[in-house]
């Protein structure tokens, strides 16, 4: 199965690139912001891009998403409306587009209907923070039935046997926890991340991303040569939560997504010359 998402991965395989995934919680402030921003972000050179599904029990996410989700919520964003959002970007732009949820709005929608819907509207896959393997059969049938990548999380408390399975169910990508606790912003990348990216190399030959604490340039450049790929969530959402108007908002997403690119690249080219 191909997609957007594993030939985004594939492109950035052949020319020796490190990817860039920015996260957004889609709705805040408004689900047309929302569509502002992830357009500047795809002009920015992000490679593929997560919209998160607000969700009244965050329990994954640190305060910055959390609020976020809350601003969502208060404007009325449902995982229809932003379905909606995904049909008017596709349109609009090419970029990989993944849905980032809760099971509980998946759930209800049922999983076959959310799998056709978010196919149709031009979604290339979805990450549901608090579904584990061994409950996810029936969700990861009717998705693989209508072409959507699963992608699931791996933490660094994942057995090499959890690993394994969680290689085996998932697809696109494998989503690797840099540090366990919730989502947030942080100084530094934990000491033991690299080892722990190795093992998670042993179980899959899928595409890595790292999240969870990535948010600086400099976070971003010790990944290159580790993994395919960082995700930087609370610190974008934080740049919408700080800016005055939407239109600073966007200036302020693209410029942070284009620095943190241009690390990414130089993080590779120093790895390389180093070798």
């Amino acid at each position: 199965m191909t997609t957007r998402i594993t030939a985004r991965f594939h492109k950035l395989r052949q020319s020796g690139e490190m990817g860039l995934i920015p996260y957004l919680t889609a709705g805040d402030p408004s689900l047309a912001a929302t569509e502002s921003f992830v357009l500047s972000l795809a002009a920015a050179g992000a490679d593929v891009i997560e919209l998160g599904v607000p969700f009244s029990d965050p329990v994954a996410d640190g305060p910055t998403i959390q609020r976020a989700i809350e601003r969502s919520l208060a404007a009325g964003t449902t995982l229809r409306r932003v379905l909606d959002l995904v049909r008017s970007l596709r349109a609009k732009t090419d970029v990989p587009l993944m849905l980032f949820s809760y099971y509980n709005p998946v759930l209800q929608m049922g999983l076959d209907h959310f799998a056709q819907q978010a196919a149709a509207a031009g979604a290339d896959g979805a990450l549901i923070t608090d579904l584990t393997p061994e409950e996810s059969a029936d969700y990861r049938a009717a998705m693989a039935k209508h072409g959507l990548d699963t992608i699931f999380l791996a933490a660094p408390t994942s057995t090499d046997e959890r690993l394994a399975r969680i290689a085996e169910v998932s697809s696109g990508f494998l989503y690797v926890i840099s540090r366990t606790g919730v989502t947030g912003a942080k100084d530094t990348l934990p000491e033991d991340l690299p080892s722990l990216i190795r093992r998670v190399r042993r179980a899959t030959q899928l595409p890595i991303a790292v999240g969870f604490g990535v948010s600086l340039p400099g976070h971003v450049s010790l990944l290159g040569g580790l993994a395919d790929a960082a995700v930087v969530g609370s610190a974008l959402v934080d740049e919408i939560e700080r800016a005055d108007s939407i239109d600073a908002a966007s200036q302020a997403l693209g410029a942070r997504v284009r620095s943190l690119k241009h690390a990414a690249v130089q993080g590779l080219s120093r790895r390389g010359s180093e070798a």
